[in-house]
């Protein structure tokens, strides 16, 4: 009797180890706390009723299969930090292109130097009568630009730093303005690009925009 109740107690000890084994197997695990469940179903075993051979192999693969797995996770890790590390350098240098060449980016006011005119766009959004306000530093409007009926998309206009009464402006920076009727539209300026840098992964490349600043690379609508 008392070697029955052993082999019971064994037997339940192993089959309670086991059942442990494979729920562990079922969430997210480490090598070392595979290895830690595997010391302690051999340490609860009983001598007298071992776990089976084929069991005993059937988790020594499962072992192999979670590390193998855990090693291809790090691998694909590492391989996608560098594909993206190398197309971040590519798109940098194939950006520095654009030094020296003028794009169209999205700004709400624009520099004027006092000589050249400022060349911008209005994005368009339907169809419609379109006009432009220029608009100092005090929110006073120097000048209305009517650019006319114009079709859907980004349409270009100039300004050559004079009032409505053909005065010259003092050079400095202007709000822009543009609607369609009663809509408000989004309006952009052209500039020289001076610089490329990466603002790392939430900015990306992004380039340096004369009279505008840092500007993402996406966000360049035209280059000139």
């Amino acid at each position: 009797m008392p070697s029955t109740n052993t082999t019971n107690t064994g037997s339940s000890s192993s089959s309670s180890s086991s059942t442990s084994v494979n729920s562990a197997l079922s969430s997210t695990m480490t090598q070392a706390d595979f290895l830690k469940l595997m010391t302690a179903q051999l340490q609860a075993q009983d001598p007298t009723n071992p776990v089976d051979n084929s069991q005993f192999v059937s988790q020594m693969a499962q072992f192999s299969q979670l590390s193998s797995t855990q090693q291809l996770d790090t691998d694909l890790q590492t391989l996608s930090s560098n594909v993206s590390s190398a197309m971040q350098t590519s798109q940098v240098l194939s950006s520095s292109n654009l030094v020296g060449r003028e794009v169209m980016v999205p700004s709400s006011s624009a520099t004027y130097d006092g000589s050249d005119a400022v060349k911008g766009a209005v994005n368009v959004t339907a169809t419609g009568s379109v006009t432009v306000q220029v608009l100092d530093s005090s929110g006073n409007v120097v000048r209305n630009i009517d650019m006319g009926t114009q079709s859907a998309g980004l349409q270009q206009f100039s300004w050559d730093g004079t009032d409505d009464n053909g005065n010259a402006v003092a050079s400095g920076t202007y709000t822009l303005k543009a609607a369609t009727g009663s809509a408000s539209l989004d309006t952009y300026v052209a500039g020289s690009v001076t610089g490329v840098g990466y603002g790392g992964s939430t900015l990306g490349t992004y380039l340096q925009v004369a009279g505008v600043g840092g500007v993402s690379l996406s966000q360049v609508a035209q280059i000139l």
